[in-house]
């Protein structure tokens, strides 16, 4: 636990690992407003990441699983974290339960944005602009200024800090090397198949550079295995399949060492953003233009068809040509042109 000052903020987290990369930034805005210490009330599996901003001074458990009511836990928490004397918190989500637990931690001045219904819960309360902030990083950090107020120029981004002893830990532990240069591919989405360019297709990208020398490794949840698993036999095995095998911490310090990182719209792609990794994000049916990869040496790739982005979890028209139709080629071009 890091050194706390007697101003201390709390803020309720997002549940997904895009939006909690995407916090930091509001993290960066409130430390940049005030003298204040944070702590961030979310998740267990969150703790790698909070642990990897600076601006964080600690993590706190909300020990309920995603969209779980239990009031009785919510009550005993928030009278808890009463003790700790928060002069301010920050509700992310929108939902009516996640601003219980600072209602009853007493905390003086509860913000949030307008969402499900908890007048009285969210005490200074803000009317969302989508006009104003098309970004959600934007949506994120307008929490802690003024409703009149401009947002600072550039925006905050997010900038992870990779642990270098755990690095040196799971180089030993997943037996990995960093002599040739080191592509990584994620292929997977938590939000299911439309986001996903075809596992053929990352094989033929991971063939491309396996020939030229490099070294591949694909990251993902457990759930991803079987996309990684097709890669590996298309390529015979030749890349390095850590899906399912890492934990997030070791996620994020193992992608640190990428030379170039090919994403699908993902948790992940935030990740390797936020690790100022050289990144190709792939889009098909969600927007870069709400949630983009929020580093200098990015590029975007993307097939415009009539019917992206359509936000559905499985392609509603059944051919999901939005990714079918980006070419192995174009994403090799955009690759090629990440400068380092």
């Amino acid at each position: 636990m890091r050194s706390k000052l007697s101003d201390r903020t709390l803020v309720v987290g997002p549940a997904w690992v895009g939006d909690m990369v995407m916090a930091q930034a509001l993290f960066k805005a409130i430390k940049a407003r005030f003298d204040t210490s944070i702590d961030v009330l979310a998740p267990e599996w969150s703790r790698p990441l909070t642990e990897r901003m600076p601006e964080v001074s600690s993590s706190i458990v909300m020990p309920l699983k995603h969209k779980e009511l239990s009031l009785k836990t919510r009550y005993q928490l928030g009278k808890k974290l009463a003790s700790n004397q928060y002069q301010r918190c920050f509700v992310l989500p929108n939902s009516f339960k996640s601003a219980l637990v600072p209602f009853w931690a007493n905390i003086p001045e509860r913000i949030g944005w307008r969402g499900e219904w908890r007048y009285g819960l969210i005490n200074n309360m803000r009317i969302l602009d989508k006009a104003r902030y098309p970004l959600m990083v934007e949506r994120y950090m307008a929490l802690a200024y003024g409703a009149a107020e401009d947002l600072p120029k550039p925006l905050f981004r997010p900038s992870l800090v990779a642990n270098k002893d755990n690095l040196v830990g799971a180089l030993q532990r997943y037996r990995l090397t960093l002599g040739a240069p080191l592509l990584v591919l994620c292929p997977g989405a938590e939000f299911g198949p439309s986001k996903r360019w075809p596992e053929s297709y990352y094989a033929q990208l991971a063939s491309y550079y396996l020939a030229r020398g490099w070294q591949v490794w694909i990251f993902g949840a457990a759930k991803d295995q079987e996309v990684a698993q097709a890669i590996q036999m298309l390529t015979q095995k030749r890349c390095i399949d850590l899906t399912g095998r890492t934990t997030l911490a070791d996620a994020i310090d193992l992608m640190s060492q990428a030379n170039r990182v090919v994403s699908n719209d993902s948790g992940l792609m935030h990740i390797a953003a936020a690790l100022d990794r050289p990144l190709v994000a792939v889009y098909g049916s969600t927007d870069p233009g709400f949630t983009p990869p929020l580093n200098e040496c990015v590029k975007i790739v993307q097939e415009k068809i009539a019917c992206s982005p359509c936000f559905k979890r499985i392609c509603p028209k059944q051919h999901h040509r939005c990714m079918r139709d980006l070419s192995v080629q174009k994403v090799i071009q955009a690759v090629e042109q990440l400068v380092t």
